[in-house]
């Protein structure tokens, strides 16, 4: 596997590891539960996870996770997975998602990350970036538009739960 580590100075992404699981666990809070991973993790969830996103990498799937990590060394401040494919998703559509660890928040981190992991996915082949946010997430939904994001659609999930898609043409965008 060829480590990617696109950077702007400020953010770098790195692909995720097992080696990532401590700093995950700590940096997990209510809100990363809530909007993101679904439940509170456990440290064998967790690292199993870390496995399965090298595995990933290593064989080119379509789960691109990384850590976003802050300048300068290199510390994990939360994380940002790219999926290029997926139930909902068409071909050339690369689903986005992140979250920041609380003491990161409030910086601009995850905007740049967006931004960086929008362009790895158009230099992947991606055409199209959507992030799908639930509108009560008023800061996830602020990083889709401070990245150039437009609201494609409202739509419910099959549980019920209110979602608002986001997208980003990667072919005419310069990130």
């Amino acid at each position: 596997m060829e480590e990617m580590k696109p950077s702007d100075g400020v953010v770098t992404l790195s692909p995720l590891s097992p080696d990532d699981a401590e700093a995950h666990l700590l940096g997990e809070d209510e809100a990363l539960v809530r909007w993101l991973n679904g439940g509170p993790g456990t440290r064998d969830g967790v690292e199993t996870y870390l496995r399965h996103c090298r595995e990933q990498w290593e064989a080119s799937g379509p789960l691109r996770a990384f850590g976003i990590r802050v300048e300068p060394g290199g510390v994990l401040a939360g994380t940002v997975d790219l999926r290029f494919a997926g139930e909902g998703l068409a071909p050339g559509q690369v689903n986005i998602a992140y979250g920041l660890y609380p003491s990161w928040r409030g910086r601009g981190l995850a905007t740049r990350a967006v931004l960086l992991a929008s362009r790895y996915a158009a230099a992947e082949g991606g055409v199209e970036a959507v992030i799908q946010v639930e509108p009560e997430n008023t800061a996830s939904t602020a990083v889709a538009h401070r990245a150039g994001f437009l609201l494609d659609r409202r739509t419910h999930r099959g549980d019920g739960t209110r979602s608002d898609r986001y997208h980003l043409d990667l072919r005419t965008t310069d990130r």
